[in-house]
């Protein structure tokens, strides 16, 4: 007596490349995770792709990580800003 065969799998809607770049971007270089995202989205609805999952959080990290960079940037100019207005009577001696 032979098994039977086990039945094919369906197969899901072929997931957006763009998706999985805007994930990944998001991390590596925060404005192309945004940009691709957006695009990746805009293919998916159009489309019915899969990946809006990995396409909005490819977008929403990347605006996340971009709002970190810019407060980061932001603080070290007040910083230097400060310290360059408390002066400093250190003349090297």
């Amino acid at each position: 007596m032979t098994e039977p065969t086990p039945a094919p799998m369906a197969m899901g809607p072929r997931t957006n490349t763009l998706a999985i770049i805007s994930l990944i971007g998001a991390f590596v270089l925060p404005l192309a995770g945004i940009i691709c995202g957006h695009i990746a989205l805009g293919q998916i609805k159009r489309t019915g792709e899969g990946g809006r999952g990995l396409a909005l959080a490819g977008t929403i990290l990347g605006y996340v990580f971009t709002a970190f960079w810019l407060l980061y940037i932001v603080f070290f100019i007040v910083l230097a800003g400060i310290a360059a207005s408390t002066g400093s009577y250190y003349n090297g001696y």
